[in-house]
């Protein structure tokens, strides 16, 4: 498949990101709304999530898609989407733990359900975010912490890794080293390399069996060293197979 050139890519999360301002402009949390100002916000910060497309500082927009607890997840999720999306394109969204977070606040809004306009348009951002991560040699987000947010947002690895598979150009390949080098640690010790609170065991399963699959060669032409193509390789091992090579690096877990 020929690579996507960057001006066409921007033009398309460009598109992507008015489409949620068009679909979720004038949309506000429900008017009887509240959480607690003790751990949450003030009574006027909360005002704001009731009146339609005022931007939020990026403290409250912050603490507005962390919050667990809302009465109506889906509403302030919608309130609040075109802004957070243009905020995680520019990678302007502090989690402590890692996008991953983020990605989970989209799940418990369950976006998924929504309209199919309104559905439409997230996946149409995600998924245009996505191919500009990947073509972008500097992302604002780093590829292995947008496959997070990704995967967590919604539910699959599978649509990102297969949109991963179909770009072979140096950035691409490029963002696969940085990732498997961070990643290669925590699957040689079989835990996915964040924190997933469903089907965590299936999309390590899933992901290991693309690495095995699809790094070596891309990596191999890339340049990478020879421990980090072993490392890739022992993936494929199982048991006292993996432990006892003699390129296992020693790991504890």
């Amino acid at each position: 498949m020929m690579n996507p050139d960057r001006p066409s890519v921007r033009l398309r999360l460009a598109a992507a990101l008015d489409g949620l301002a068009a679909v979720f402009g004038g949309m506000t949390a429900r008017p009887d709304e509240h959480n607690c100002e003790c751990h949450w916000g003030s009574a006027e910060e909360l005002a704001q999530l009731k009146v339609p497309d005022t931007e939020l500082d990026l403290d409250l927009l912050g603490r507005t898609w962390q919050a667990p607890d809302w009465s109506d997840h889906a509403s302030v999720l919608r309130r609040i989407l075109p802004q957070l999306a243009t905020a995680l394109v520019e990678g302007s969204v502090e989690t402590l733990f890692g996008a991953e977070e983020v990605g989970r606040s989209f799940a418990r809004g369950h976006w998924q359900q929504w309209p199919t306009v309104q559905a439409e348009a997230v996946w149409g951002f995600l998924h245009a975010w996505w191919a500009d991560t990947l073509t972008d040699p500097d992302p604002a987000v780093p590829a292995c912490e947008a496959l997070a947010f990704l995967t967590e947002a919604s539910g699959t690895l599978t649509p990102w890794l297969t949109a991963w598979e179909t770009l072979t150009d140096h950035p691409a390949d490029d963002h696969l080293a940085e990732a498997v080098a961070k990643w290669e640690y925590d699957l040689l010790g079989d835990q996915l390399p964040w924190d997933s609170w469903e089907n965590e065991e299936e999309k390590r399963t899933e992901l290991t069996a693309w690495l095995v699959r699809n790094a070596p060669a891309r990596l191999r032409a890339h340049g990478v060293s020879g421990q980090l193509l072993h490392r890739i390789r022992l993936l494929g091992l199982a048991g006292d197979g993996r432990w006892e090579d003699p390129h296992w690096p020693g790991y504890c877990y």
